[in-house]
C-alpha cells in the first residue's frame, strides 16, 4: 500500500512499510542520526531524527506514513529539539576530542554537533568508569558513551554473541558486560564489529601507532611489515580512493617513506596456509579421520568463539597458524637464516584489517622461547593513521611500485583471502590440483563466494566427492555448530570469517563500512583475481622454493614445528 505525503511543501509517494527516516534519506534529505546504522536499523533512543508532522514532533525512525501527512524537515522547532539532545549529550560527554581515536572525522557525536554549532558547554571532565583495557584488542570507555545501543544489537542480532546488555537503576540507564564481568573476561571473540558501528570513541582498537611511529624512528632493530589481502582494496578509502581499488604501489611507497626496511605481503604467507591447510586437508580425509570436518584457522575472532563456546570442536580446528603468524614465524626463522639476521634483532609488523589479529599474536602459543612470530599489529584504520601524521601525499606516491621479493610474493588465490569463501577457493585450487593429478582444470568456485550466511556445495575430486561449507559471520555458525554436533548435517571442510562479508569487513576497516561499500571492496578483490596471471599457491615461485630449500614438504617435521599450533578451552576464562 502506497500513501502520497508532502515533505517540505514536496509531494512525494511512500510505501507503508517505509519509515519517514528511509523515505527522507532516499530523497537526500539529511537527517541527523546517532542510534541509526545503515545495516542494523534504528534502535529507537537517541531522538536526535525528530522531524514536524502536522505540528507535532515525531522520532521518524519509527514513524510511518499515514494519509494526509504534512512532514516538515527544518522548522526551528526542529532545531531546537535537536540541540537540546546534543546538549545534554555534551554535558555528560569527555572533553577529550583533542586526543581520541574518533577525532579525524569519524566520531558521528562531534560532526553533528559541528552541524548544530554545539560549542559552548560545560567544561568539567567527566569521569565516571574506570578504562577497561582487558581485551587484547578493544578498548571500552564507557564515559564516552551515548547509549545509542548499536554495541548492543549488532552483538547479539548479528554475530550472535550478546555480550552487551542494557540496565537501568533509578532511571539512569547503563551499557555493561553480562554477568558484570569486563570485556577480557567474557566471551566476545575481538571481532571489532560493535568498534565499527559506535558513533563516538567508546569502543576503540587497542592504539598501537604510537608505539610503531617512535619505533620507526629510533629502533635498532630490522624491521619488517606485512600486508594482509583485504588491505589492499580498502586502505585507499581513508584517502577519498574508490572501495575495492588497489592500492598495492601506494602502500609500499608509504612504508618505504616511513622507513620500514623490508615491505611484505601476507597473500605470500596465505599461499604457504594453503600449501599446509590443503594436506592436512587430505590426509585426513584419506584417514577417514574422526576429526572431520576440517575448520579452517585463519581466523582469530572464530578460534576465539570455538576456544570459548564450543570447546568440543576444537580437535576440528586445522592445526595450521593463520598466514599471519606463518608470516611471522618464517621471518624469524627461514627469513633470518636465510640473511644471516638474527631473529632477535628482526621486529615484525602486520597491518591488519582485524582487532583480533592484535590478540592473536600475544597468544603463547604463537612464540618460541620468549621471541614472538609478530611483534606489533596495527590495523587498516591505524595504518592510515600513521601516513596522515607522517604527512605522507598517499594519492601523490607511485603506482609502479612492487613487495620486496624473497616473501613478497602473492598469487591471487592468497589475495582472495580477504573475502568470505576466498580460503575455501583457494584451498580447493590446490587441493584439487592434487587430488585429481592436475585434471580438474577448474579454478573458479563462484557459487562459494558472497554475502550469504553459509554456503556450501560438493565438490567431486577424482573419485572422491567433498562437501564443503562456508559460514560467513560469526553469528552464522552457531546453527552450523549445533546441527553438526546433532548430526543433522555433515561436511568435510569448512571455512568460517568471524565478520560479515570476511576480512574485508574486519573490526580494523574503514569507517564507513556498510554493505554496500563490503560489496565494492569484494568486487575488486575478485576483479584482481580474474586478472592475474598466478591464481593458484601452489605455483607461487618464492612458496616453491620455500619447501625446496627450507621446509622441504607441507606438513613435514620442520613445518609441524614452525607453521602449526595448538587451541585450548577457554570456557572457563
Amino acid at each position: 500500500m502506497n500513501f502520497q505525503i508532502e515533505i517540505d511543501g514536496v509531494l512525494t509517494d511512500i510505501e507503508s512499510t517505509q519509515t519517514l527516516l528511509e523515505k527522507c534519506k532516499e530523497l537526500g534529505i539529511n537527517i541527523p542520526t546517532l542510534c541509526h546504522h545503515e545495516d542494523l536499523g534504528s534502535q529507537k533512543v537517541c531522538g536526535i531524527c525528530v522531524i514536524e508532522c502536522n505540528g507535532e514532533l515525531l522520532k521518524s525512525c519509527e514513524t510511518y506514513p499515514q494519509e494526509n501527512m504534512i512532514i516538515k524537515t527544518k522548522t526551528p522547532k526542529i532545531i531546537e529539539k535537536r540541540e537540546k539532545i546534543l546538549k545534554d549529550i555534551m554535558e555528560n560527554h569527555p572533553n577529550d576530542c583533542l586526543t581520541c581515536e574518533k577525532s579525524k572525522g569519524d566520531c558521528e557525536l562531534q560532526n553533528i554537533s559541528f552541524e548544530y554549532n554545539i560549542v559552548n558547554r560545560n567544561l568539567v571532565d567527566i569521569r565516571k568508569y574506570e578504562i577497561d583495557n582487558s581485551s587484547s584488542g578493544i578498548t571500552r570507555n564507557m564515559n564516552k558513551c551515548i547509549l545509542c545501543e548499536r554495541c548492543v544489537a549488532i552483538c547479539k542480532e548479528v554475530q550472535g554473541l550478546g555480550i552487551y546488555e542494557v540496565i537501568e537503576a533509578d532511571g539512569v540507564k547503563e551499557i555493561v558486560i553480562k554477568d558484570g564481568k569486563l570485556l577480557g573476561e567474557s566471551k566476545c571473540v575481538s571481532c571489532g564489529q560493535c568498534i565499527k558501528i559506535c558513533p563516538v570513541g567508546a569502543l576503540t582498537e587497542k592504539n598501537s601507532v604510537t608505539e610503531l611511529n617512535r619505533l620507526l624512528k629510533n629502533s635498532q632493530k630490522h624491521i619488517v611489515v606485512q600486508i594482509a589481502p583485504a588491505i589492499k582494496h580498502t586502505i585507499g578509502e581513508e584517502f577519498f580512493i574508490t572501495p575495492g581499488v588497489d592500492v598495492t604501489s601506494k602502500m609500499v611507497g608509504a612504508l618505504k617513506k616511513l622507513g620500514f626496511d623490508k615491505v611484505f605481503s601476507t597473500d605470500f604467507s596465505a599461499d604457504v596456509t594453503i600449501m599446509e591447510e590443503g594436506t592436512e586437508l587430505i590426509e585426513r580425509l584419506m584417514k577417514g579421520d574422526r576429526e572431520l570436518p576440517m575448520f579452517t584457522s585463519c581466523c582469530p575472532g572464530w578460534v576465539n568463539y570455538v576456544e570459548k563456546s564450543y570447546p568440543n570442536f576444537i580437535k576440528n580446528l586445522s592445526s595450521c597458524k593463520s598466514p599471519q603468524q606463518m608470516f611471522g614465524a618464517l621471518a624469524k626463522s627461514y627469513y633470518s637464516n636465510t640473511l644471516n639476521i638474527p631473529k632477535e634483532d628482526i621486529y615484525v609488523v602486520s597491518i591488519m584489517p582485524c582487532t583480533a589479529k592484535k590478540g592473536e599474536s600475544e597468544r603463547i602459543e604463537m612464540q618460541e622461547n620468549g621471541i614472538r612470530d609478530v611483534d606489533l599489529v596495527i590495523t587498516t584504520r591505524e595504518f592510515a593513521k600513521l601516513i596522515k601524521m607522517n604527512n605522507i601525499d598517499f594519492n601523490s606516491l607511485p603506482d609502479d611500485l612492487t613487495y620486496d621479493s624473497f616473501m613478497g610474493l602473492g598469487s591471487s588465490a592468497g589475495r582472495i583471502f580477504g573475502s568470505s569463501g576466498g580460503v575455501m577457493e583457494a584451498a580447493l585450487r590446490t587441493v584439487s590440483h592434487i587430488l585429481t593429478d592436475g585434471q580438474l582444470k577448474q579454478i573458479e568456485f563462484k557459487t562459494l563466494r558472497g554475502f550469504e550466511n553459509v554456503k556450501s556445495a560438493e565438490i567431486i575430486l577424482g573419485e572422491r566427492k567433498i562437501k564443503v561449507a562456508v559460514i560467513n559471520g560469526i553469528g552464522s555458525a552457531k546453527k552450523v555448530l549445533d546441527a553438526i554436533e546433532k548430526n543433522k548435517i555433515y561436511f568435510d571442510f569448512i571455512e568460517v570469517m568471524a565478520c560479515y562479508g570476511g576480512c574485508i569487513s574486519g573490526g580494523g576497516a574503514p569507517i564507513p563500512d556498510s554493505l554496500e561499500v563490503r560489496k565494492s571492496r569484494m568486487k575488486g578483490m575478485y576483479l584482481f583475481d580474474s586478472n592475474s596471471t598466478l591464481r593458484k599457491s601452489h605455483e607461487n615461485i618464492e612458496v616453491i622454493n620455500l619447501y625446496k630449500n627450507y621446509l622441504k614438504e607441507p606438513c613435514g617435521h620442520k613445518s609441524h614445528h614452525i607453521l602449526h599450533t595448538t587451541y585450548s578451552n577457554k570456557t572457563k576464562i
